[in-house]
């Protein structure tokens, strides 16, 4: 495939654009508005953000090389380019980005988190348990470390660590065992021997329910490769923030490791800390944000047997209601 060539797939369904869309939309309809996309993908919240607010600008950050330039195709053929700048970057380098670019704060804050459809649908790049592939998993393919590497160079207890804390996986510790076991006769290199040794490695009993074996144990690994909860826990501070007071932040989460740290986060930021021996609120001392979801809000029925992809999404949000102190 050429560099200028489309990358093929199929047709880009971005999970819960409706309410997201919604949320956000308000911080994004005046003029010079900035919306940060920071995990562009495909560029599908994006677009239908700067279709809806001909005055927005969008600043979207991907990892991926390959996300950006369909990403950069789409936001073009829908005539908004000169709206947008698209840079390499993870969402953690978001405070770095802002000030390259000069700008002191933003209306909006977009976070989809998880592996994109492009990453899925594109076998070789390791992601997927269900297709024979090299054992990658890198957002950003020059990132020094591969899947390959955490699986033949890690301890039996390192890995165990990763798989249970990661994968919620209650065969950890069996799985690990048995990639230790098998990599002494050879490395692994290609997904399709390790989705199969996880599943030879889980009690027949358990195979029968919770879909795929290797789920839990590819989800681990993606993330230690990614550094995707470091970088999360790292990342929602800042955005927080770069927000203008009435700002707004949604993020999309697709697993309970990455929600419970946006419930903490944006919990902590409505939080009236005034000491509990005063007797009135302060005001320095009160909360900076404003939830705006009551929880984790799923995908609609409907949503979901349209884009089953969207059955474990969640959004939760939030507004800024005053600059901290």
């Amino acid at each position: 495939m050429s560099s200028t060539e489309p990358i093929r797939h199929p047709v880009h369904v971005p999970v819960l654009l409706e309410r997201v869309t919604d949320i956000i939309g308000p911080a994004c309809a005046a003029e010079g508005a900035v919306l940060v996309d920071a995990t562009l993908g495909l560029a599908g919240h994006a677009l239908a953000m700067l279709d809806a607010h001909p005055g927005l600008r969008l600043v979207g950050l991907d990892r991926d090389p390959e996300a950006r330039a369909e990403a950069a195709r789409r936001i073009a053929v829908a005539g908004h380019s000169d709206r947008a700048t698209l840079v390499p970057a993870v969402f953690d380098e978001l405070p770095d980005v802002l000030e390259r670019l000069g700008i002191d704060q933003v209306q909006a804050v977009l976070f989809d988190l998880g592996v994109s459809s492009l990453q899925l649908d594109r076998p070789d790049r390791g992601f997927s348990y269900s297709a024979d592939a090299p054992l990658d998993m890198r957002m950003d393919p020059t990132a020094p470390r591969t899947a390959a590497d955490v699986v033949n160079t890690y301890s039996p207890g390192e890995l165990a660590r990763v798989l249970r804390v990661y994968g919620e996986e209650r065969f950890a510790s069996r799985i690990a065992k048995a990639i230790d076991r098998e990599r002494a006769r050879a490395p692994f290199t290609r997904t399709g021997r390790l989705a199969e040794l996880v599943r030879d490695s889980i009690p027949a009993a358990t195979r029968r329910t919770g879909g795929h074996p290797a789920k839990r144990t590819f989800q681990a690994l993606r993330i230690e490769v990614n550094d995707e909860l470091g970088a999360l826990t790292r990342a929602l501070p800042a955005a927080i923030d770069a927000l203008a007071v009435g700002g707004r932040i949604a993020v999309i989460t697709f697993h309970s490791l990455e929600d419970r740290i946006v419930k903490q986060t944006l919990a902590a930021g409505a939080l009236d800390r005034t000491p509990p021996e005063l007797p009135v609120p302060l005001p320095e001392h009160g909360p900076v944000l404003r939830l705006l979801t009551r929880g984790g809000e799923a995908a609609s029925e409907s949503e979901t047997a349209a884009n089953p992809r969207a059955a474990s999404a969640r959004v939760r949000a939030a507004e800024r209601i005053r600059r901290a102190a």
